[in-house]
């Protein structure tokens, strides 16, 4: 029964301490992404119609999705972003899943730091 106690109060601080934060994409400066991994997780064809400059491309409904982001290190800071936010939500939890440390999902996605 202590074990039992024990696993959910791991679990339990482990998800309190989850890394993924969340910023206004309206609010991030030219110099701030100097300093990060900057991903766009739309299609293809969505990045090719615009994306804010540095920005990496991994398709989020590309089946190989998570294997992309196998060369970068655990511990850089990564911004993430899509369209709107639904699906860089979705991504920055499976980063957090893999073991990724710094994570920001960029709310409001493109087409609110487009419109600014």
């Amino acid at each position: 029964m202590k074990y039992l106690y024990s696993l959910l109060i791991m679990l339990l601080l482990n998800f309190a301490c989850a890394q993924i934060s969340s910023k206004h994409i309206t609010e991030i400066s030219q110099n701030e992404l100097n300093d990060v991994i900057l991903i766009d997780v739309r299609t293809p064809e969505e990045f090719s119609e615009g994306h804010i400059e540095s920005a990496v491309n991994i398709n989020w409904y590309d089946e190989n999705f998570a294997n992309q982001f196998a060369e970068i290190d655990k511990s850089e800071t990564i911004y993430i972003y899509c369209k709107k936010g639904g699906r860089s939500a979705k991504a920055a939890s499976v980063l957090d899943s893999l073991g990724y440390k710094n994570i920001v999902d960029l709310k409001g996605g493109f087409d609110a730091y487009s419109s600014k």
